[in-house]
């Protein structure tokens, strides 16, 4: 297979795994809490990277980290998987698939503030047109998807929502800063070592009652096909790729794909202000990304 066509494959089988995760959130959530649920996709998505590390042959880079580098670690596994993660799994947990999905989707907007007050880089003029462009569809996917669809959509949901995409924007803002200086296996695997560790001795003062097997298997199913085995084929295919601009374009059909997966399996009727909402938030992250000059 070319490499070309190899990366394009690759690309196809994260977009897909990413596509049905919303759904699969869901389904968890009845059975599980979501402290739960990533419990057990974080156990999950370790022993994924740690397979990958045997297959790749890396645990000696593992023993050669720094001091430094494992205090890092320890940082960002506090960020993600255990923020993000638990106040993404809240949000869905409050709100209908169809709103928590577009609002999380909108971190590349947040991204762009939090390196224009921090990694003072100044946001050009022209993207604000696209910023504007994805917060109008934020707004119209918040208040319309309420009112057209007579669902109940708490503003505290909304603000967990949000609160996502920032934790979101902070992590690929943190471990983008530093990705040069440690292999990509690597930072997966020691964040989600640290991430994990946090979980199980959070788990002793909070509780935990794993007790049904659709649950324990919606949760792993969350944690190998959200956490685990699209980030690899993502890397794959952009380690594969000589049109990088392709590989990133493919994802923007993962939002789109899994309001399918939500109105088939979870029966939620997507009304159109969700399907206007989620183009808008796509067309300005598309507009900022590939129109504007860097």
């Amino acid at each position: 297979m070319k490499n070309s066509t190899s990366a394009v494959v690759y690309a196809c089988i994260a977009v897909l795994s990413w596509s049905t995760v919303a759904t699969a959130f869901k389904i968890a959530l009845t059975h599980l809490t979501h402290f739960e649920m990533l419990l057990i996709a974080s156990c999950t998505s370790l022993i994924i990277f740690a397979l990958l590390l045997t297959f790749q042959k890396k645990w000696k880079l593992v023993s050669e980290l720094s001091g430094r580098q494992w205090g890092y670690f320890a940082l960002l596994g506090l960020l993600n998987p255990v923020a993000y993660y638990l106040v993404l799994f809240k949000a869905y947990d409050l709100l209908p698939a169809q709103v928590a999905q577009p609002i999380n989707y909108a971190w590349p907007i947040v991204l762009l503030i939090l390196l224009a007050l921090f990694a003072h880089q100044p946001i050009p003029p022209k993207k604000y047109i696209g910023m504007f462009i994805s917060l109008g569809g934020v707004v119209l996917i918040s208040v319309g998807t309420g009112q057209s669809g007579g669902m109940d959509i708490p503003v505290h949901g909304l603000l967990l929502a949000a609160l996502s995409a920032l934790l979101w924007a902070m992590y690929w803002m943190i471990n983008n800063k530093f990705k040069d200086k440690t292999d990509g296996s690597i930072a997966l695997f020691m964040s989600f070592l640290f991430g994990t560790a946090y979980l199980l001795i959070g788990a002793v003062g909070v509780g935990v009652h794993l007790d049904t097997l659709p649950g324990i298997l919606s949760g792993m199913y969350v944690g190998g096909f959200e956490m685990g085995i699209p980030f690899i084929f993502f890397s794959l295919a952009m380690r594969k790729t000589s049109n990088p601009a392709l590989v990133n374009q493919l994802c923007y059909l993962s939002p789109f794909l899994s309001l399918f997966f939500i109105a088939m399996i979870l029966g939620e009727q997507i009304v159109f202000t969700t399907y206007i909402g989620l183009a808008l938030i796509v067309m300005g992250i598309m507009f900022n990304q590939y129109l504007v000059k860097k």
